[in-house]
């Protein structure tokens, strides 16, 4: 039998909840294993529940997504946070990404983004939606770039796809090569920039002008 992907919500606002609520019942292969109105009542809750996905506010009373997220990844790194978010916080977007987030979805998305955001993010994928993707890239071009690293053309085509949100499945599709190829040229990625994850990767080649969005 197939393990059902284990999702948690932290989120203030009752009536949003329970949109989310209604858009996991609809996937077949998630459960939703626990809810929290802010920070504090998720990191409490996450003492007895093991979810592998954290669907995560980022405006929220008594603490709010950036503390929370900290918080949880200390007290479990292998958690999978995939920020909710809404136009006009682009100011907390990069703060996000440091914090070690999977990905962004905006709230307006409709049941078939987030099916696949949740899915990506169960993968070890990055998600975000190409408007905080948007953002995002307008942030980063206000910093200095760093170091030069030297890149084969394979891991720069690879890297120019990941760049523009394509999955390792379909990069693999595109460029004719095994899943398991690319795999090993985004891990290849990964460790020669010292990046923790595909958003940083990408953060480090807009900073570089290694790609252009």
């Amino acid at each position: 039998m197939k393990t059902k992907k284990r999702v948690f919500i932290v989120e203030d606002h009752a009536v949003f909840r329970e949109g989310l609520k209604r858009v996991i019942a609809e996937m077949e292969d998630v459960e939703l294993v626990g809810e929290a109105e802010n920070g504090a009542i998720f990191l409490e809750k996450l003492k007895k529940v093991t979810p592998d996905i954290v669907l995560m506010d980022i405006q929220m009373p008594v603490m709010d997504g950036l503390e929370a997220t900290e918080k949880a990844l200390k007290i479990d790194p292998s958690l999978k946070i995939l920020v909710i978010s809404m136009f006009g916080e682009e100011e907390y977007v990069y703060s996000m990404v440091e914090k070690g987030v999977y990905g962004f979805i905006l709230k307006t998305s409709g049941l078939l983004d987030f099916e696949k955001a949740i899915n990506r993010v169960s993968e070890g994928q990055q998600y975000y939606s190409e408007e905080i993707m948007g953002l995002l890239v307008k942030k980063v071009r206000q910093i200095d770039a760093v170091e030069k690293i030297t890149f084969t053309e394979k891991e720069m085509e690879v890297l120019r796809l990941l760049c523009k949100g394509l999955s390792n499945n379909e990069i693999a599709d595109k460029l004719f090569l095994s899943v398991r190829t690319v795999e090993g040229y985004r891990n290849k990625l990964l460790q020669k920039t010292g990046s923790a994850n595909v958003i940083n990767l990408v953060i480090f080649a807009l900073r570089n002008k290694l790609v252009i969005m």
